[in-house]
């Protein structure tokens, strides 16, 4: 699976949507959900809640393991997919469309986001 260009991605295998209006959508890479197995829980923080950027927010579960959700950026809730909680496996099938989780209004961004190609590169480590 290939890494949207259009992305940024942290070293715990989030990606961040380009910014809108202040705010960002993020999810987990295509890498982090093939290595999970299958999504079969979401805990997502909730909406109003302040994030922290490397600080865990969540956790997927998965039939393997259980796994933290990290925050890529500072910054408040506003929003939450409520279609993963209510179907996990979306975070497997469509990891960058309807897989999303989180919407963010960014107040501090960290300057170690990754591009596509220096994700790739990491991952392939």
């Amino acid at each position: 699976m290939s890494n949207p260009q259009q992305l940024r991605y942290s070293k715990e295998h989030e990606w961040l949507s380009a910014v809108e209006d202040g705010v960002a959508t993020v999810g987990i890479t295509g890498h982090a959900a093939e290595a999970l197995g299958d999504v079969v829980y979401v805990q997502l923080p909730e909406v109003g809640a302040t994030v922290t950027a490397g600080e865990p927010c969540g956790e997927l579960e998965s039939t393997k393991s259980v796994s933290d959700l990290y925050a890529p950026v500072t910054g408040e809730i506003t929003e939450v997919n409520q279609d993963v909680v209510d179907d996990p496996a979306l975070v497997n099938s469509a990891p960058y469309e309807g897989g999303w989780l989180f919407r963010v209004r960014i107040s501090q961004e960290p300057e170690d986001l990754l591009t596509a190609d220096e994700y790739t590169a990491f991952t392939s480590e």
